[in-house]
């Protein structure tokens, strides 16, 4: 395995300083589906202890931007934690075609593994696809292994990319039980404390209730109106407004999976972080240990409802208090001086096409299988013969081995369809694979070059206008190289970290080194960041 091939010789390399004084635990707090105004635009509402409190009490760099596309949960996640682009990590997107397959594939399904604490498929997944260390595989090669790395999340490959290749564990929801599961990569069996906060029943417990607003709703004035056209309904509900009858729901709306567009997916969240630091007794042993935690029911809200919605609003305030109660958790346990903390996003969102639309701002919405079958009759209008394997991530994957039957010339027919597609309604550009190294600096250009690997990306890559989105009419997404969903919070905390904030560019690979070089260890081996610059 990779943690074991680099083992000794990591360890061991000039300006790792195992006498340097180390935090005794390291939290990576990612919130999914993030802007970085949200931090602005419900700061008034926020608590003294969450939100307000990191950045208050620690250093935030207001300009931190991912700098590739697709913004996505696996690259996102992924990016943050190695330091590097998904054309060095791999993680191009949460699923792509593989051509050797000819089928999709996705980020960390893995068939080689079992489900652990299900029956089902949901546990087969591992890192396997992750292409570099992590700052959990650095940190357990800088001591011999004797550091914990556990990861947490609702969804599987938002815990499983963030603990990287050698952590200890990696833990996710099942959707049809509501029980926290894992794959056989990391263990035979959960231990005894998983398997005793799965007894308790805490996600039908969530469920149990129905989803009011924490304040009154007069008071969500930073939202549009309940009841609005932008925003999805649940399967059973007449209108997106509350209070919404999560029991009454359940059956419609797929189970337990129902908890994750709550933002009681989020209070469960955090309820298994804190009994797995408690338990594993993380930061008490001799060496650093590390939690990833990604709170995903904002992303999962933020689809449904849109990012102006007062279910949006109500899912971050609860979050904040989340927060609060992690942090006030970690200062009895530990102590803020011996916990070293970060706080991000894996990507933003754009606002609803139509509600832009209905404002006379232009924007608009694609449809996937439209946008499809209008490539397919292309090609086979050109070529008299359907070329398209297939449209995902917003790139043209080609029948590579129908262009060699037909003998046609590959950067021939990616060009024609180039030329083809960039004329589509909300194309920005539309270009060639074989011409990425030649299309300019622009900041386009180089995010699209920095999420594209040769052996998983399509051939013909397209990018929309500002504001268009792959998608259906209600609720949002994410995905494009523009601000709203590169924009992020980036905030460092505790340990070692200063007050103070900056407003300097820093792309999301810069997370990983900084901290790293507060741990005084060795970069992930395919970082490309440098560490922020930590001074008032």
């Amino acid at each position: 395995m990779l943690f074991a091939a680099l083992l000794l010789t990591r360890c061991n390399e000039p300006g790792t300083n195992r006498m340097q004084r180390k935090p005794k635990l390291v939290v990576g707090i990612v919130v999914d589906q993030m802007r970085y105004d949200y931090l602005k635009k419900y700061y008034n509402k926020y608590g003294e202890g969450g939100f307000k409190r990191l950045l208050k009490e620690g250093f935030s760099c207001n300009d931190a931007e991912y700098n590739y596309v697709p913004t996505y949960t696996a690259p996102g996640h992924t990016s943050i934690y190695t330091g590097t682009t998904p054309c060095v990590h791999g993680l191009i997107a949460n699923e792509w075609y593989d051509r050797g397959l000819h089928k999709m594939i996705y980020c960390t399904e893995d068939t080689t593994v079992k489900s652990v604490g299900c029956s089902s498929t949901a546990g087969m997944m591992s890192p396997h696809r992750e292409l570099t260390t992590t700052i959990g595989d650095e940190l357990k090669l800088s001591d011999n292994g004797e550091s914990k790395v556990i990861g947490i999340s609702q969804k599987d490959r938002a815990s499983i990319l963030p603990a990287g290749h050698s952590a200890n564990a990696a833990y996710w929801l099942d959707d049809n039980t509501g029980d926290w599961i894992s794959s056989t990569y990391y263990m035979k069996d959960l231990p005894d404390w998983v398997k005793k906060f799965n007894s308790q029943g805490i996600a039908k417990k969530y469920l149990s209730q129905p989803w009011k607003t924490l304040l009154p709703i007069e008071q969500y004035t930073e939202s549009m109106k309940d009841d609005n056209p932008y925003e999805q309904v649940f399967v059973g509900e007449k209108s997106p407004v509350f209070p919404h009858d999560l029991p009454a729901l359940m059956a419609q709306n797929k189970g337990f999976e129902l908890i994750k567009e709550t933002p009681f997916g989020n209070d469960i969240t955090t309820d298994f972080a804190i009994e797995a630091i408690k338990n594993e007794q993380l930061g008490k042993g001799s060496a650093t240990d590390m939690l990833t935690i990604s709170y995903s029911s904002t992303d999962y809200v933020g689809h449904r409802f849109g990012t102006d919605a007062i279910e949006t609003e109500d899912t971050y305030l609860r979050l904040d208090k989340d927060l609060s109660n992690l942090l006030s958790f970690l200062d009895s346990y530990l102590g803020k001086n011996n916990v070293l903390i970060f706080l991000t996003a894996d990507h933003g969102a754009a606002i609803n096409a139509q509600e832009l639309e209905d404002k006379n701002i232009p924007a608009g919405t694609i449809d996937g299988a439209e946008i499809t079958s209008a490539i397919k009759v292309f090609l086979l209008k050109k070529y008299g013969s359907d070329l398209l394997a297939e449209f995902t991530n917003q790139q043209c994957y080609l029948d590579r081995n129908k262009i060699t039957e037909k003998g046609l010339n590959m950067d021939t027919v990616e060009e024609e369809l180039a030329g083809f597609l960039k004329h589509y309604k909300g194309v920005e550009r539309a270009i060639p694979a074989y011409r990425l190294d030649n299309t300019g600096n622009d900041f386009i250009a180089k995010k699209i070059r920095s999420g594209y690997m040769a052996e998983r990306s399509g051939d013909v890559i397209i990018n929309l206008l500002p504001e268009y989105m792959v998608y259906q009419k209600t609720g949002t997404t994410h995905g494009a190289p523009y601000i709203y969903d590169s924009h992020v919070p980036m905030i460092f905390y505790g340990f070692s970290v200063p007050k103070g904030s900056n407003v300097m560019e820093e792309p999301i690979t810069n997370l990983a080194p900084t901290i790293c070089n507060l741990l005084g260890i060795s970069y992930p081996d395919g970082c490309l960041g440098h560490p922020v610059n930590l001074t008032k």
